[in-house]
């Protein structure tokens, strides 16, 4: 069993029946419905040129969208699953703004490979990849690196929640002996050094998370659903991001923590995009010298010149994917 799917989320947040529908819903107070999160780089073509020229052994790519696709977009192609997400969220929970309750319930996409990785639209192929880049003997390969918690917005309420569920089913020290070797591996270099301190911690704080694609086994999201059944279900009900959430990552702590992972290096880095342009130049210096197998572009602030910056982003991986893919019409 070696066939690996990729899955990518996309929303086209200038959409005008998305943005009509999204306006007919008020978010809560503690919810997170900011533009930032919904305006378009206009890069997804390269994400696919990468794709097609970088990981050419995908089986298939499930797109999901909330119904709307690119116009340049090949909706036949052979390798690509145009999805709507309605089509398999639960019913009663749609229309959703809330990309956590969409993941969490990524698992029951149509012919979805046991074995896949899941993607932001932020995140890009730049250089080579290979099948064991992701997955060896059937496992994902990832690093188990443990971390401090540091409370800062919305997205650590959402991980308090994730490691509240780790730690209700999961005792730290019994875990790192069962699987010492993929907690302490030559591989993680000086992280090694972390982990050995927050093993003497009564439980799990928090795990390293590189902001990049994800390797899952499919058969991990239903276990999680099995044993969290309420807060993946309010997760599903939420329309818009809110502090009650869980996320995604809660299945990837769940592989640490029954080690179902081979561990890896760090494939890529992300980069965020600052309001000041010449923080931002790595960003373009990195996918001009194709200096990582990938990387995630993060929005981080949201007073930045957005014109210039995308235009830059743009320029860049038009010169590395100067050439259409064939998921290109």
């Amino acid at each position: 069993m070696n066939e690996i799917d990729f899955v990518i989320l996309w929303v086209d947040g200038s959409n005008i029946t998305w943005q009509q529908e999204k306006a007919k819903f008020l978010p809560g107070h503690d919810a997170d419905a900011s533009a930032m999160r919904y305006r378009s780089w206009d890069n997804l073509q390269y994400w696919f040129r990468g794709v097609e020229k970088y990981a050419p052994w995908v089986r298939k790519i499930h797109f999901v969208t909330p119904g709307h696709f690119p116009a340049w977009l090949n909706q036949n192609h052979p390798k690509l699953n145009c999805v709507n997400q309605n089509d398999f969220l639960d019913p009663k929970n749609i229309p959703v703004f809330n990309s956590n309750a969409v993941e969490v319930n990524i698992h029951r996409l149509p012919d979805l490979s046991e074995q896949f990785v899941l993607f932001c639209d932020d995140m890009f192929i730049t250089n080579k990849v290979s099948k064991t880049d992701f997955f060896k003997n059937g496992l994902p390969c990832d690093q188990a690196i443990l971390n401090s918690f540091v409370p800062l917005g919305l997205f650590s309420y959402i991980d308090f929640n994730n490691m509240m569920a780790i730690n209700r089913h999961f005792k730290l020290k019994k875990v790192m002996q069962e699987n010492r070797s993929k907690w302490y591996n030559p591989i993680y270099g000086g992280q090694n050094f972390a982990n050995f301190l927050f093993s003497f911690w009564n439980g799990f704080a928090r795990f390293v998370y590189p902001h990049l694609p994800v390797p899952y086994l499919k058969e991990t999201f239903e276990k999680v659903w099995e044993a969290e059944p309420e807060l993946l279900s309010r997760t599903s009900e939420a329309r818009f991001r809110s502090r009650e959430d869980c996320s995604h990552l809660l299945c990837r702590y769940w592989q640490f923590a029954t080690g179902k992972f081979k561990p890896a290096p760090v494939l890529g880095k992300k980069f965020n995009v600052y309001n000041d342009h010449s923080k931002n130049l790595p960003i373009c210096e990195a996918i001009l010298k194709q200096s990582y197998k990938m990387i995630c572009i993060n929005e981080f602030e949201n007073q930045i010149d957005f014109d210039a910056e995308k235009k830059a982003v743009q320029d860049a991986f038009e010169k590395i994917f100067p050439e259409k893919s064939s998921f290109e019409l």
